[in-house]
């Protein structure tokens, strides 16, 4: 038994499948353990989930800047608004204040034509 205790231990890949129910070293076969696959598994599950969340990370902050530039857009409209809201207000103010110039320009003897003159000679 300590010869095969030896082997077993000196070849840790194989696994011993015994073919009769008494233990009979000379009938064993050796089949190459199967590699266990859950390493590989959990590293590819860890990279996946690195990458996931790199990627959700990326979202995230792109969803945040497509936010952010939405807001900033809807407030430089709104501001575009206010502007042509002032703009028709002070246009309508120069009208009222040009024709009320004007009022006060043919009401006063200053601003009359030279015609006056050339009766006067």
């Amino acid at each position: 038994m300590d010869g095969s205790r030896k082997e077993e231990e000196e070849d840790s890949t194989f696994t011993n499948i015994s073919l009769a129910d008494d233990i009979d070293h000379s009938s064993r076969i050796l089949y190459p353990r199967p590699k266990s696959l859950l390493p590989k598994m959990m590293n590819a599950d860890m990279d996946v989930d690195a990458e996931n969340q790199v990627e959700l990370e990326e979202k995230t902050r792109l969803i945040n800047q497509v936010l952010e530039l939405q807001h900033t857009l809807e407030d430089l409209s709104a501001r575009v608004d206010a502007v042509k809201e002032e703009n028709l207000k002070l246009k309508s103010e120069n009208q009222v204040l040009g024709q009320y110039i004007e009022n006060l320009m043919s009401a006063s003897s200053v601003f009359q034509t030279t015609d006056t003159k050339s009766k006067r000679k």
